[in-house]
């Protein structure tokens, strides 16, 4: 059922589905809630689903910005303190993983266990292809609009034949954004960084950390950020940055064992999904 609370001077669109422990699922940029189907059909029968949208995104509220990380994970906590939610698991992808991270930071105590999908804890920009890959994006959206942009992020994103249905469903959910909220998420991420107080805890995070082969970000950098956290990393081969909709075989598998107190292999193998397993029709 989806339902709109109001948080103070913030509404917030929520999806809630499903029996059994919490589990909250984040959406990254540009993206909604309603973006987790392909996860909430496997998992909806094990969890009581809670899927938000973060401010600015899907069906929230979409105030001035700017906006923050902390901010999106205080806007979750909000949630889920008027949800009556003591403890939940957190699932995150991009944007997403990084507003998971925030709020297991604000509250360990409250989080029973934590995955993230193509995300790191520090988005400083102190590379050169980092600085290209946040600034061009921003130039590219003012300059030729979201739509056009989001017909060159599908190629990007999916670009084999029997991945049509979901480039049209990036063309058809990015394209159609407001640009500001857009550019005001899309900048929350730059610079945030969380390392130190994630070495700080006393106790180390129960995180899981997915990382597609193909990923933005380099995977060494992914694989050294997860060791400094000792969190285990399992690498989805053939995945690129949606790995939540081209390895949807795979993300539903780790995340139905990882929430349910299972101990992962991160040395077993998780693909792609072949082209026989991809949904013809989008979410």
């Amino acid at each position: 059922m989806i339902s709109k609370l109001s948080l103070g001077r913030l509404t917030v669109a929520v999806e809630q589905v499903g029996t059994g422990p919490s589990l909250c699922l984040i959406h990254g940029l540009g993206s909604s809630g309603a973006d987790w189907a392909f996860q909430v059909r496997d998992l909806k029968p094990h969890f009581r689903l809670i899927l938000p949208d973060l401010r600015g995104s899907g069906r929230s509220d979409a105030p001035l910005g700017p906006y923050s990380i902390p901010q999106f994970a205080q806007d979750m906590w909000d949630l889920l303190d008027a949800l009556g939610e003591r403890e939940v698991g957190l699932l995150g992808f991009s944007l997403g993983g990084a507003v998971a991270l925030e709020m297991a930071l604000m509250r360990p105590h409250a989080v029973t266990r934590l995955m993230t999908i193509n995300s790191l804890p520090s988005y400083r920009l102190n590379t050169l292809a980092k600085v290209l890959e946040v600034y061009g994006q921003q130039l590219a959206v003012r300059s030729f609009g979201l739509e056009r942009v989001a017909r060159m992020v599908s190629a990007r994103l999916f670009p084999e034949p029997h991945q049509h249905a979901m480039r049209q469903r990036v063309v058809d959910v990015l394209g159609g954004l407001p640009v500001k909220p857009y550019l005001h998420s899309a900048r929350a991420l730059a610079g945030w960084c969380a390392l130190k107080r994630l070495d700080a805890l006393k106790t180390p995070l129960p995180l899981l950390m997915l990382a597609a082969e193909y990923d933005y970000t380099p995977l060494a950098e992914k694989l050294k950020f997860a060791a400094r956290l000792r969190a285990p990393v399992c690498v989805i081969k053939g995945s690129r940055h949606g790995t939540p909709f081209d390895a949807i075989l795979a993300v539903n598998r780790l995340a139905l064992e990882w929430f349910s107190g299972a101990q992962i292999d991160p040395r077993a193998s998780y693909c792609a999904d072949k082209p026989e397993e991809v949904p013809i029709a989008p979410p």
